[in-house]
């Protein structure tokens, strides 16, 4: 889908274009061979990162999906289950990279209509090993929920969820590619809504702004397991430094995302008012348009707003997902509602 210059671009918060300052950051780095840990600024980053959500340590990949499938691979061994609920993005959008990657099969949870896993579902949904069951060998979480409409899971039903299964001696990962939006719609620390988990993933080239990479986090032996199969998986980097760089300023972007979040409500707003559309008041920054109602299929939607300059994308046959991001601001979110209420007036 090519986006022309004059759209606003909201398919998602990865869209968004490095700032100067990131740009300048990128020329200046200083960098070395990362393989061999000698760049200083990867190293810095990772410093930073594993601070930022309160592990002891963490690592620089190249993208979320592989940060997610490093943890399944170091989590767990060839035939076990990961346990996750049927709606995350590890089972929707990651191609079976448990399974193709690491083995792994899938046991899926039926989470609810926000997707947050209760202990009850959790503690059905286990397997213990024996001659006939494989056994399970990793819970996986994810906060925000990508696919429920980036809801902010709160942190004591993670920490009931995690708590069953490590229980069970079952190590718990959270998918959380956007979990600073989640700390600042609860108004806590991201250290906070890691802690009950064992590992994390988090990305920097989503509402935080970097162009491109993601981190997993744990303790040091976890990292120091997930440094040999980002290696596997062909993601060991050379002078990294240069993408790394723009990821320093990105964690100070943190603090913004409020914006977001108050963009995406007046999107919600705006587009809830319009005639058979429902969009559900938003949790962060990601709005959920769902149009059965005016008997408009979210396919025609999206080829429809991008004619008259709106990005968005399919999430379902009656759903389209709009998401805000720093390059969109009050002013583009307002000529957004408009162009869309001109589209369903057509549609309808």
């Amino acid at each position: 889908m090519e986006i022309d210059e004059d759209t606003i671009d909201l398919r998602s918060d990865t869209v968004t274009t490095p700032s100067e300052a990131m740009r300048e950051a990128a020329r200046d780095a200083e960098v070395g061979d990362d393989v061999y840990r000698d760049d200083p600024t990867v190293n810095e980053l990772e410093r930073r990162a594993a601070d930022a959500v309160g592990t002891e340590a963490a690592l620089y990949v190249p993208s979320g999906t592989m940060a997610n499938q490093i943890a399944v691979h170091v989590h767990t061994e060839p035939g076990q289950e990961l346990l996750l609920e049927r709606e995350s993005h590890i089972y929707r959008w990651e191609l079976a990279g448990a399974s193709k990657l690491s083995g792994t099969q899938t046991r899926t949870i039926d989470a609810g209509d926000r997707c947050v896993p209760t202990p009850e579902s959790v503690r059905e949904g286990l397997v213990e090993e024996d001659l006939h069951r494989p056994g399970t060998g990793l819970l996986s979480l994810e906060n925000t929920h990508n696919y429920r409409g980036g809801t902010a899971i709160p942190v004591n039903q993670i920490t009931a969820a995690a708590e069953v299964a490590r229980d069970a001696d079952v190590p718990v990962h959270l998918d959380g590619a956007r979990v600073f939006n989640a700390a600042v719609a609860l108004g806590v620390d991201a250290s906070e809504i890691v802690a009950p988990v064992d590992t994390v993933t988090f990305c920097l080239s989503k509402g935080l702004g970097a162009p491109v990479g993601s981190i997993v986090a744990g303790d040091e032996a976890f990292v120091e397991d997930a440094r040999r199969v980002r290696k596997l998986f062909g993601g060991g980097m050379r002078q990294a430094g240069m993408i790394a760089a723009p990821g320093l300023l990105a964690l100070e972007n943190v603090d913004r995302l409020v914006d977001d979040h108050a963009n995406a409500e007046r999107l919600a707003t705006g587009l809830d008012a319009l005639d058979g559309i429902h969009a559900p008041e938003p949790d962060t920054n990601i709005v959920v348009a769902h149009t059965e109602d005016a008997g408009i299929t979210a396919s025609d939607l999206v080829t429809a707003c991008k004619d008259a300059g709106v990005g968005c994308v399919e999430f379902a046959e009656y759903t389209t997902r709009f998401t805000t991001h720093l390059d969109v601001d009050g002013d583009d979110i307002d000529a957004a509602i408009d162009r869309i209420g001109d589209v369903i007036a057509e549609l309808a």
